[in-house]
């Protein structure tokens, strides 16, 4: 559900200035806070469950993806209560060999990125066309990214435009859209929030920090920005979306304090794979450490757990 173009653009122009000393005060508490026992073993496991497992580089084969696709449905051999990852994130270009595959599983969904990744630069016809071709090759859901020129510029129409047009077509075939947002080149916590609004109006599904391609890609406080941009949507329309924190997440305190962040400023209904993902990689093999600690009482080696590619 797209808003008024007009609406959404007066809306943009009138959100009130972020105190950022308080916001960073804010996410410094939340963030702070411990997680231990029982509560710890869920978000660990909730984490793991909220992963879109990623590869977007140059370099990826068929043989790779395949190999991600399988860590991915089944991330520990032999340890029964860890869950597989909510999605892998791949190229187009693999994705109707990999479903075509033996091991392919529908348990996982299969992301990919169109619309002129990681840029977002390009004509609206060319990023539709891109949409359609990974719609066509078998992509569960998609992640597009803003032209932050556009947006820097104050051209919020033409990136409204952009999103809405997408989202015609993911949606005729209903499939979710992830709208990434590249919040370390916004230019400040005002922007990141005006973005989040844009996107949410024009129809994103879920909108995403990072594309992982830059030095700056999610933080605690982009991302506290995002969840709270979400709950002003929900407040003013009922309808709930989703937010992907992606990029630069190695760790599992990292993935903690932010799963804390997430359940303070917008609670259980969100804390699952339908509403909230981790873009990453090698957070995966942390969170599996993590979880064999708990098993042997000490912490093992990487060669315990399966090889996973590191794009984050």
């Amino acid at each position: 559900m797209a808003l008024n173009r007009r609406e959404t653009i007066l809306k943009i122009n009138s959100l009130p200035t972020i105190d950022e000393v308080g916001l960073s005060e804010r996410v410094k508490v939340l963030s702070s806070r411990s997680v231990k026992g029982e509560t710890k073993e869920k978000f660990i496991n909730l984490a793991i469950s909220c992963i879109d497992l990623t590869t977007l580089e140059g370099t990826d084969t068929q043989f790779k993806i395949q190999e991600l696709f399988q860590k991915a449905l089944n991330p520990l051999p032999g340890v029964t209560d860890v869950p597989s990852v909510a999605a892998i994130c791949i190229f187009p270009t693999f994705i109707a060999d990999l479903k075509k595959s033996k091991l392919y599983s529908p348990k996982v969904k299969i992301a990919t990125v169109a619309g002129a990744f990681p840029h977002g630069k390009s004509n609206l016809s060319i990023k539709l066309k891109e949409v359609e071709m990974a719609i066509d090759s078998g992509a569960d859901e998609i992640d597009i990214v803003i032209d932050r020129g556009e947006f820097l510029s104050g051209n919020y129409s033409k990136v409204y435009d952009d999103i809405m047009y997408v989202k015609e077509l993911t949606a005729d075939r209903q499939i979710p859209l992830k709208v990434i947002l590249e919040t370390g080149e916004l230019g400040g916590f005002d922007n990141i929030n005006k973005a989040a609004t844009l996107a949410l109006c024009a129809g994103a599904d879920f909108i995403k920090t990072s594309t992982g391609k830059i030095n700056i890609s999610a933080t605690p406080e982009s991302s506290y920005i995002l969840f709270n941009s979400v709950k002003q949507f929900y407040q003013e329309t009922n309808l709930m979306r989703g937010i992907k924190p992606s990029g630069g997440i190695k760790t599992t305190k990292q993935a903690l304090a932010i799963l804390s962040i997430l359940s303070e400023t917008l609670g259980t209904e969100w804390m699952n794979s339908a509403y909230f993902r981790f873009g990453a990689s090698s957070l995966l093999d942390d969170l599996l450490l993590q979880k064999l600690k708990a098993i042997n009482g000490n912490y093992q080696s990487k060669n315990y757990i399966p090889i996973s590619s590191s794009t984050y």
